[in-house]
């Protein structure tokens, strides 16, 4: 890639729907936050490297959890929304949606109200600062269970926000159905959040046609694996069902060997629309920035499929109509 090409990447509007603000923080803010709560660290969280250490994907979750365990002040979401936020800033992003956990917050006995007033001031911050818009998605965690889910919906449902635009569910993909958590996705909707699930990341292309099939999404959180079945594709092209491909994210949890084998070219070309993200940022050594470049590098994309890229993000984006006519208009 020329040093013109990515000088224009670099300049050009990006749109990130696909980062979780509890697997944004880097180790540095880690070690500070967890010093200033006088917290004790896990030995062996960190790799020589100063990089999250871990193997599988059960190791991941259990770093995330274990750096999301340092967090304990409003103070502590502030100051993570904002550094990543400033990340994103620098690298061009215009817009970008973080799901949150109230379940991590609980776990160290944070109420959803100190949770989500610092992720407000972080926002507001940010946006002063670097003019960059953010907007925050309710995740709950599926491996919690449904009834758990039907909880953080409810508590979604009754605290409502103009920052907060949708709901979500991560975790643990090969733990219960999509259709299990229908009610709790059915209270969000009746609520007016929009609404999207991690699918077709670690299990196959039945994990995607169990979402779109039992739950109210518009998007889907990876989807990547419904490459593996045509009908599906044409389906998600049909229904408009934007994908949040990640994959920087893929390739570090081995849902591909290597990026020649990932199918981010099969499912632009099954004009399905997507967004590409970081997920979760310092665990994969990537950034929104880095995807973009690779889209570039390792697809072959030139800079205005990387700006039709971007223009998909913006509006299969949960933001009001107001903003993401701001905002289309600055991509061009």
């Amino acid at each position: 890639m020329s040093a013109l090409l990515a000088n224009k990447i670099q300049k050009l509007p990006k749109v990130e729907l696909h980062s979780h603000l509890e697997g944004c923080i880097q180790p540095n803010l880690v070690r500070t936050i967890a010093e200033r709560n006088g917290i004790s660290l896990k030995h062996g969280l960190f790799t020589t490297d100063d990089t999250f250490a871990w193997g599988d994907f059960v190791e991941f979750l259990q770093a995330y959890d274990e750096a999301s365990f340092c967090l304990r002040k409003a103070q502590d979401y502030r100051d993570i929304m904002y550094t990543y936020m400033e990340q994103c800033a620098a690298e061009g992003t215009i817009y970008a949606e973080t799901f949150i956990s109230p379940d991590h917050a609980a776990a160290v006995g944070m109420s959803y109200e100190d949770m989500l007033s610092g992720c407000i001031e972080g926002i507001n911050d940010a946006e002063r600062d670097f003019g960059i818009v953010g907007r925050l998605i309710i995740s709950c965690i599926r491996h919690l269970g449904p009834d758990q889910a039907l909880v953080i919906a409810q508590q979604l449902a009754d605290n409502p926000h103009p920052y907060i635009v949708g709901f979500g569910m991560g975790g643990n993909e090969s733990t219960y159905t999509q259709a299990d958590f229908a009610p709790a996705f059915n209270i969000a909707a009746a609520a007016g959040f929009a609404c999207t699930t991690h699918a077709g990341e670690i299990l196959g292309p039945e994990s995607v046609w169990d979402a779109i099939d039992n739950l109210p999404v518009t998007r889907i959180g990876h989807g990547v694996r419904s490459a593996e079945d045509p009908a599906l594709m044409a389906e998600l092209a049909k229904r408009g069902i934007a994908l949040e491909v990640c994959p920087g994210s893929n390739i570090a949890l081995s849902v591909y060997p290597d990026l020649a084998s990932h199918p981010l070219n099969k499912i632009l070309k099954a004009g399905i629309s997507i967004s590409l993200n970081s997920d979760d940022p310092p665990f994969f050594d990537t950034t929104v920035g880095t995807e973009y470049h690779s889209g570039a590098k390792d697809f072959g994309l030139d800079l205005e499929q990387l700006r039709s890229i971007s223009r998909m993000a913006m509006e299969a984006s949960f933001a009001d109509a107001d903003t993401k006519t701001r905002l289309l208009a600055v991509i061009g």
